[in-house]
Parts: structure tokens; C-alpha cells; sequence
């Protein structure tokens, strides 16, 4: 039998989890094609790598790789998962819309006009005191920060515009004091749990290093299983919040870590290949 081969983006570091990724493919017997995004690309060598592959797979967060999806796509290659994913999770509006256009719970938020004194008005009118204010897009918590105050938010807002060379809009949404919860998802499965616990309000999994697993709820099975319909999405951690003992839905993230539970990373780097197998055989 003919060989899968996947080609697998990754931002040039071969860190543990590429190192599973390739031994783990070995065993599988798959054609691991490893792709550097950073590194100079000959289009014609690089063309020829791509139409030998089945499939791709992107194993990285970084925002070039977006172009590199799309380039990709247009030379006629399934990408898993596609581009336009990045325009319903990573822009952070977006992401907030589809949710509200789709029944699912998520944090109340607003978009901020780009004239501060008309945000400062927009917030004065809200009254959700405290708030997190956060960039449209930006990863690992990056342009994220909490204000308690009109005072405190303005001098966020100028700071994030100061601090980028583009002024990029921003968002403002209800503070929930909450821990955050990881369900990560493979094949539209969910194959892990992790509570994300910490003293800093910030509970991303860049802030946290305590972890522990929790068990998936009826009300929580359905909105997981809504957000892979409505983002047609296969492979992603979706990160929620508590409220008043209802689930919120905070952001997906498209390339998941797998790093939560060391003991666990080859486990979700094996079930990742064998579903990378099966889309090879479609």
C-alpha cells in the first residue's frame, strides 16, 4: 500500500512536539514532509513538495502562516484546517459575531470606535465595570489588558496603539472571574480536558502552569459540538469561562498545544496522525 504523505508547517523549531510528530509518523507509516514557513521559499522546489503531498498540515500559530495556508490552497491543496478558519477565531470581532449569529455563549462584548473620545462615550454608556480590552487580533495574551475604570481603559487604549505601528481596532468585553477551561478537540472529538487555574486574572495557557482535568457536562457537549458544525473546524482547543454556573465560550484556537499533561502530548500527537491518515485515504 501506497504511503500517506503530509506536509507539516512548522515555524523552524523542532521542539518536542514536532520530534513526537516525526516519530510517531515513522511508526504510522506515513511520509512526514517537513515545511519551515521562515525559511526562504524557492516556489518552484516549493511547488513540487506540495503536489506530492496528500495533505497538509499546519502545526503553528504564527500569523505568517496564513499567507503560506492560502498559497497552498491555491496550488490546489487540502490544508487542515483551512485558512478561513483565521478569519472566524483569530479576529476577535468575528469570532464574537459567529457566536451571537449561532446561539452560542460567549462573553458580551463591544467593538470600540478607532476616535477615542467616542470610545470613551461607548464605554461611559456600557457600564460593565471592570472589562478586558483586547486588539481584533494578536496571540499568547499579547494586547490583552484589564481596566477597572474610564481612566484606566483610555490609557490601555492608547498604549495598545502606541505600542503597534498600525492602529488596529480593539474590543472591550465583560470581566468574568472565572478559571478557564480547555476542551480539545480531534476528529470533531473531544480527547481532553484541562482547568487552567492561577493568580494572574490572565487564565491563558501562556500565563498557567497548574492544570487538571475536568469532566464534560451535558450543556457543555452541546455547545462543543455546535462550534465544530458552525466553524467546520476538525482539529482545535476551545477555551471557556464560568458564569453564574454557565458556560461561556472564550476563543478557539486552531492549533491547539498539546503540552498540558506532558504524560498525554504523545497520545494527541498519535490520534492527530491517525486522523491525518484517514482525510490521506478520502
Amino acid at each position: 500500500m501506497k504511503k500517506p504523505v503530509v506536509g507539516f508547517l512548522y515555524d523552524g523549531n523542532i521542539d518536542k512536539e514536532t520530534k513526537i510528530f516525526i516519530k510517531l509518523a515513522k511508526k504510522k507509516n506515513i511520509n512526514l514532509i517537513l515545511f519551515n514557513i521562515f525559511k526562504k521559499i524557492d516556489w518552484e522546489s516549493f511547488n513540487k513538495k506540495i503536489k506530492q503531498c496528500s495533505l497538509i498540515y499546519n502545526n503553528t500559530g504564527e500569523p505568517f502562516v496564513i499567507e503560506v495556508l492560502k498559497t497552498i490552497e491555491e496550488l490546489g491543496k487540502t490544508v487542515i484546517d483551512k485558512s478561513s478558519l483565521y478569519y472566524d477565531t483569530e479576529d476577535k470581532w468575528m469570532f464574537y459575531i459567529k457566536c451571537k449569529k449561532h446561539n452560542i455563549p460567549t462573553l458580551s462584548t463591544i467593538l470600540l470606535s478607532e476616535n477615542i473620545n467616542i470610545a470613551q462615550k461607548e464605554l461611559k454608556e456600557w457600564r460593565k465595570w471592570p472589562i478586558v480590552l483586547k486588539r481584533i487580533n494578536g496571540t499568547m495574551g499579547e494586547y490583552v489588558d484589564k481596566a477597572d475604570n474610564i481612566k484606566q481603559a483610555v490609557k490601555i487604549i492608547n498604549r495598545f496603539w502606541k505600542k503597534s505601528s498600525e492602529k488596529l481596532p480593539i474590543i472591550a468585553q465583560e470581566f468574568v472571574s472565572s478559571p478557564s477551561y480547555r476542551a480539545t478537540i480531534i476528529d470533531k472529538k473531544v480527547v481532553q480536558t484541562a482547568i487552567k487555574k492561577g493568580r494572574s486574572w490572565k487564565a491563558t495557557g501562556v500565563y498557567e502552569k497548574d492544570f487538571e482535568k475536568f469532566t464534560i457536562d451535558s450543556e457543555l457537549e452541546k455547545i462543543l459540538k455546535k462550534i465544530t458544525q458552525v466553524m467546520k473546524i476538525n482539529i482545535c482547543g476551545v477555551d471557556l469561562l464560568k458564569k453564574d454556573g454557565k458556560w461561556l465560550v472564550l476563543e478557539v484556537n486552531c492549533e491547539p498545544g498539546f503540552d498540558f499533561f506532558k504524560e498525554d502530548q504523545e497520545r494527541l500527537v498519535g490520534l492527530t496522525l491517525n486522523y491525518l491518515k484517514k482525510e490521506c485515504k478520502k
